[in-house]
């Protein structure tokens, strides 16, 4: 994905902070702002890539082996729009790149509002903006643990978070603000099933760990549709299978290894536990012995109700079509700030024939300005409500 340079980036959150209104106004590029003291805003923007080789065939492809395949530079640039957008209002100097400062502790990027006059209305103002550059989603432990546990939000105050993703599954010009669940709780799982070895010819003389490992394949399944409540979605995945070395021996060992989804975090501990159950108790049918290991992942990502209907009502009113059922079973670390603030992610439809994590994926340049509306009027929603939205819970290092 290839993205315009600073002014153009600016111009466009600009320009989106113009349409939307509310409490930041640019219309006749000398709009001003009031200042809140103390609670704030932040928008999350991520920094990595993925180790897939890009075929989009355009001339600023990456040829390194890595590629933005998830949308994280569309991200980035807009998280980038609405910061230097909020400034310049703020500042009175729209487009541009107004005044800001950076500091380097978690990655974050301040772009705070100066003093300035008091808005026409009472209570209105626009509170101060964190910009959130956040490395590691696609790997865990996650950059946004890392966010998290630094207490840097804490520091700054900030009760609301507010993310925006690309979703091609959704068409252009539609954004999905669901409130409460949106993405599933991810855990990793490994499976190493281990019987005896022997001479393929003979199997009554072997205990066969790839056998056992099959049947602890199949019997995983029914725990989504005999186990799990039909209302509760619920993902078991084998990604990776591993045995032997010779096709006419029977191995000592099979591997596996896979995904558990889950969208309540009683169900997920259930799950773990019957998961570990039916791995043991089938392998032991087949005179082998499983070891389950189950690696936490990132927890359901909840959106918060009154923040998600306050950010669709604001971009229905400036013409965006609102979705406000999609779910999915994807996970996104972004759930982990939900444990210090209110938060809320959206997902923006774009228009592209490949799907996320496709070496083809490439949405158009007006993604990005479709993103930082969707991340502005969430920014926006969070100022007029953030005196009703509880303290950042702060938390210590590895807490």
């Amino acid at each position: 994905m290839r993205v315009g340079g600073g002014g153009a980036d600016a111009a466009a959150g600009a320009r989106g902070a113009a349409r939307l209104g509310g409490r930041v106004r640019g219309g006749d590029g000398c709009g001003g702002a009031g200042r809140r003291a103390g609670a704030g805003g932040g928008g999350a923007g991520e920094l990595d890539a993925l180790p897939i080789a890009e075929r989009t065939g355009v001339p600023w492809a990456a040829v390194n082996g890595a590629m933005h395949a998830c949308g994280h530079d569309v991200h980035l640039a807009a998280v980038v729009a609405l910061a230097r957008a909020v400034a310049d209002v703020v500042s009175g100097d729209v487009p541009g790149t107004g005044p800001g400062t950076v500091a380097g502790d978690a990655g974050e990027a301040v772009a705070e509002p100066v003093e300035a006059a008091e808005a026409a209305e009472a209570g209105s103002g626009v509170v101060p903006l964190l910009a959130v550059l956040q490395p590691r989603e696609e790997t865990f432990p996650s950059g946004a643990l890392d966010v998290v546990t630094s207490g840097v939000l804490g520091r700054h105050d900030v009760r609301a978070m507010i993310g925006a993703h690309v979703q091609p599954v959704l068409p252009e010009g539609t954004i999905a603000c669901t409130p409460g669940p949106v993405n599933a709780a991810s855990d990793e799982f490994r499976v190493t099933v281990k019987g005896g070895e022997g001479h393929a010819a003979y199997p009554h003389l072997t205990r066969d760990p790839v056998l056992a490992m099959a049947q602890v394949i199949v019997a995983a399944q029914q725990l989504v549709s005999r186990v799990a409540d039909p209302m509760a979605p619920t993902v078991v995945t084998f990604g990776t299978v591993n045995a032997g070395t010779a096709p006419n021996a029977v191995p000592g060992e099979a591997t596996a290894r896979g995904t558990l989804r889950t969208m309540s975090q009683e169900w997920r501990r259930r799950l773990h536990r019957r998961f570990t159950q039916v791995a043991e108790d089938t392998a032991r049918a087949y005179g082998c012995n499983a070891v389950v290991e189950i690696i936490p992942g990132e927890p359901v990502l909840i959106n918060d109700p009154s923040l998600a209907a306050r950010t669709g009502e604001r971009l229905r009113e400036h013409g965006w079509t609102v979705n406000d059922e999609l779910r999915s079973c994807g996970a996104d670390d972004f759930a982990r700030y939900g444990d210090v603030a209110a938060s809320l992610m959206m997902f923006v439809g774009v228009d592209t024939e490949s799907g996320l994590h496709s070496p083809a994926f490439l949405p158009g340049d007006a993604a990005v300005g479709a993103v930082a509306e969707a991340l502005l009027a969430g920014y926006l929603a969070a100022s007029s409500g953030t005196a009703a939205i509880r303290p950042c819970r702060h938390r210590a290092p590895g807490g």
